[in-house]
């Protein structure tokens, strides 16, 4: 059969099922000259192949879209994975029983032939002088012993595999597999999270907590490191030494480890720690190749650095003290403002701006009517000031239990990775994450230089007001608390957020360097932000205001309000916000965009530009 394999035979223009009944064909030729016993293990064989076979064609038949869905990017498809897996548990113990029940089958006939044969070798002769031993003799080695044979051969993995063939269309891919282990280290950074905390499962709130095993440590290092992130490379490899050192058996070696944990430090320019990890490496195995040339090399730069640190002493110091007497005389200049990242870093860990206590005595908590709106004059909203400028504000109790599930039910077969608008040309592209401290750079809208870009981690899916009574419910409501007109305003948009899910700062209208952004819709710029909080979130996953320092944090059956324009129609550029990673939960938002045509006098314009 090798020549299947030959590349200088070329069938690949032959629709499969011929393939398989060639090769089926071929297989029944062959069996032609052959024992019995042979013959019957190839028909096995033949029978296994067809399953196979057909098990692939169905499974090829599968769309290809089907197959991944960026499992990572949403809670709430993984919960789909878990299902996937206690199935296939469920048919792995089933191939389990069905091997023990075999083998138990195959125990009892060799221990009753074993004492059957004990008995008869005492007296051979004597023992076949009874017709009825020699007859059974006769039976057992032409009928018994070929039934025990097929038995033996036969596969008890057939169905097991073929679930197992099936299941793997919807297995998550290398990309969830990074995407989730970047996510762990955004998370690890955003929330200052030490290695041994999340190796643990110590975080905040967990209900099952989970352990990471040196593998896991190592593997997440090894994520890093393909992404030439060598500061997470160095804090997991050195984790994953410490449950080695602990006497953690893992199938990961401590040589292996080292070799990474000095790479990644020698790249962060620490050479004497390189050289230490690397010598401590080589006590382990003193053949390693890599291992004894690195040595020698960092021996060497060693030497060349205080070689030349030595030589530059004498002349720097003449210098510091000179800038030293300058210093001085100078005033001392103020601490330049924290970058955007540090500040939203910050309020995601809940150590944001404080208001002072005259701004926070303006705050109020008020049943609100909208101005006496006849569906809510006897039964108001609970509406609760968040923020003064810009005015945010909350509405507690807003949407039902039994709506948020209709919501997310709607939803969760649509469920596509989240786009971010594309601040050049003003489409809708696909978000992706990347964990690097290469990270990919935009033009910021306001000063004009680069800055890192926006990424978002969640799925989402948009549903209309026509499909389902609660959505148009839920667009009547919004129009009768804020008082806009929503015709023009997007679809509702119900997003998931994913492991560590987030989405970085950004505006949500078009700025005057974006005159495309909502060119297509033609109902002008977005002029508020209207958004459903439809899970609670153990911890993290808060929405927050970087440039003013607000921090709102996720409260299932609220929704958060505020306006991204001036009524003269200008951007309001403090409403900059961002949704921080979830650290624990499963975090369900839905939002409204509402745009400026048909509010001409709902909300007329200021008469001055920030008005």
């Amino acid at each position: 059969m090798v020549f299947l394999n030959s590349p200088r035979r070329k069938i690949t223009d032959v629709a499969p099922e011929k393939k398989i009944q060639k090769f089926l064909d071929l297989l029944e030729l062959a069996t032609w000259s052959l024992p019995e016993t042979e013959v019957r293990c190839l028909r096995m064989s033949r029978m296994i192949w067809c399953n196979y076979w057909c098990v692939l064609l169905l499974s090829s038949l599968i769309p290809t879209s089907l197959a991944h869905v960026d499992f990572f990017t949403s809670i709430g498809q993984m919960i789909d994975l878990l299902y996937t897996e206690k199935d296939l548990v469920t048919s792995l113990k089933d191939y389990v029983q069905a091997e023990e029940s075999k083998l138990e089958q195959i125990k009892k006939w060799a221990n009753k032939l074993d004492l059957l044969s004990a008995t008869a070798t005492q007296d051979p002769e004597g023992f076949l002088g009874h017709p009825v031993n020699a007859f059974k003799l006769m039976k057992r080695l032409n009928t018994e012993w070929a039934e025990l044979e097929s038995l033996v051969l036969k596969d008890m993995t057939d169905v097991f595999i073929s679930n197992l063939t099936v299941q793997r269309q919807y297995f998550p891919t290398d990309e969830d597999q990074t995407g989730a282990a970047k996510a762990l280290l955004r998370l690890q950074d955003t929330y200052r999270l030490d290695t041994n905390t999340i190796s643990t499962g110590d975080l905040p709130g967990v209900m099952h907590k989970s352990t990471m095993t040196a593998e896991d440590c190592f593997e997440l290092g090894k994520i890093a490191y393909t992404e030439t992130d060598y500061f997470h490379t160095e804090l997991w490899m050195a984790q994953a030494l410490k449950q080695l050192d602990e006497g953690e058996e893992s199938t990961v070696d401590k040589v292996t480890v080292l070799d990474y944990l000095s790479y990644a430090i020698y790249q962060q320019g620490e050479l004497e720690r390189a050289l230490e990890l690397t010598k401590r490496l080589l006590e382990i195995d003193p053949e390693h190749s890599r291992a004894n040339s690195n040595v020698n090399y960092f021996e060497f730069q060693l030497k060349k650095q205080r070689q030349a640190e030595a030589k530059k002493e004498s002349k720097d110091q003449e210098k510091r003290e000179k800038r030293e007497t300058k210093t001085k005389t100078k005033k001392r200049h103020t601490k330049n403002p924290l970058p955007e990242r540090e500040k939203y870093e910050q309020l995601c860990r809940g150590e944001g701006i404080r208001l002072t206590p005259r701004r926070q005595s303006r705050l109020f908590c008020r049943y609100y009517d909208n101005a006496r709106n006849p569906r809510y004059l006897l039964g108001p909203v609970k509406q609760e000031d968040e923020w003064d400028n810009p005015r945010i504000v909350r509405y507690h109790d807003i949407i039902s239990e039994s709506e948020i599930e209709r919501v997310k039910e709607l939803a969760k077969p649509r469920l596509r990775r989240a786009t971010i608008s594309n601040p050049i040309t003003g489409v809708l592209e696909t978000a992706h994450y990347r964990i690097s401290k290469r990270r990919a750079t935009v033009h910021d809208p306001q000063t004009g230089e680069l800055t890192t870009a926006q990424y978002r981690v969640s799925k989402s899916a948009w549903l209309t007001s026509y499909e389902h009574p609660v959505v148009e419910k839920l667009n009547q409501r919004i129009e009768d608390i804020t008082g806009l007109n929503m015709d023009t305003a997007e679809e509702l948009q119900v997003a998931n957020y994913g492991v560590g899910g987030q989405y970085e700062p950004h505006f949500d209208f078009g700025r005057k360097d974006e005159p495309d952004a909502f060119k297509e819709l033609g109902t002008g710029n977005r002029i508020a932000t209207w958004l459903f909080y439809m899970s609670d979130v153990t911890a993290g996953g808060a929405t927050v205001f970087p440039d003013v320092g607000a921090a709102v944090w996720p409260k299932k059956g609220s929704a958060v309000f505020w306006y991204n324009l001036f009524a003269s129609g200008e951007g309001d550029y403090s409403t900059r916000h961002a949704a921080c990673p979830v650290l624990v939960g499963n975090k369900w938002v839905s939002n409204k965009w509402v745009h400026e045509r048909g509010q001409e006098f709902r909300r007329p314009c200021g008469l001055t530009e920030v008005e």
